[in-house]
């Protein structure tokens, strides 16, 4: 009952997952990863210990695909299992065992391995695929979702929408020295978990990118960066503290912005 892509970034060595399910909060269960080693998504009946004992086994020097063959070789009932796993050199594998219940079954290429099961047909990986191929020149976090939602619009879940998430390891980390984790966003019970994921996505780079400057925003560009702001959940925000690098005040005439990531574009893009 879930559907996932589990990849790497060639260029910078990025690793993530990106799921949907209809399944209560399918990010707590489903991802895992780890910068330099590899990353894996465990599915269908859920083994959640093959999070932890496949980055055990890649730490170990193996590839996905020896990666995997191990955690399904130790597993009595593999055969009710799904799961993918890309490695930190790009190798990947994906498995489904013959019990998964139908539409169930992956495919893989260098850098990615996507899986479902419980889909209203193969479409839905083919889907997940081509928008992966097709999206070569975005960063991984976007081409996940991108692929994800592709995989949504194909049919996704046969039994519908519940949770969705996104994880990305990465050397640069997250904002705590040392962490490598950059993204990690979950929808755990909604009607429609991957807009929201994208909304989620969205607020995120606004609130945590990379900081650039502080910018007066007056007249019209202010009007527009409010309307902006209040379409993300921010309409009643009049200060924001404790986020290190973050100043945003709305005011009737002004607003000052440090802004961050997308925003930036946004304003540009608004002239």
């Amino acid at each position: 009952m879930t559907f996932s892509i589990v990849a790497r970034d060639a260029a910078t060595g990025d690793l993530g997952v990106a799921v949907a399910s209809k399944f209560l909060a399918v990010g707590a269960a489903v991802p895992a990863a780890r910068f330099g080693l590899g990353a894996v998504a465990t599915q269908a009946m859920c083994n959640t210990l093959y999070r932890r004992d496949g980055l055990a086994r890649l730490a170990e020097g193996l590839s996905a695909s020896d990666a995997l063959a191990a955690l399904t070789a130790a597993d009595e009932r593999r055969e009710s299992r799904q799961a993918g796993i890309v490695d930190a050199r790009g190798g990947s594998a994906t498995f489904t065992g013959s019990s998964a219940l139908p539409w169930a079954g992956g495919r893989t290429a260098p850098n990615v391995a996507i899986q479902g099961n419980i889909l209203t047909g193969p479409e839905v990986v083919d889907a997940m695929y081509d928008e992966w191929l097709a999206t070569e020149d975005l960063p991984l976090v976007q081409r996940l979702l991108r692929s994800l939602e592709a995989g949504d619009v194909a049919g996704g879940d046969s039994r519908g929408r519940q949770s969705a998430a996104l994880l990305v390891v990465s050397a640069t980390g997250s904002y705590t020295p040392g962490d490598d984790v950059i993204y990690d966003l979950r929808v755990d019970d909604h009607v429609a978990p991957i807009p929201e994921l994208a909304r989620l996505l969205e607020v995120h780079d606004l609130l945590f990118g990379d900081s650039i400057d502080l910018l007066p925003l007056e007249g019209d560009l202010a009007q527009e960066v409010a309307t902006r702001l209040s379409s993300l959940g921010y309409a009643d925000l009049n200060t924001w503290a404790g986020v290190e690098n973050l100043e945003l005040r709305l005011h009737p005439d002004q607003i000052d912005v440090i802004v961050l990531g997308q925003l930036r574009a946004a304003t540009a893009a608004m002239g």
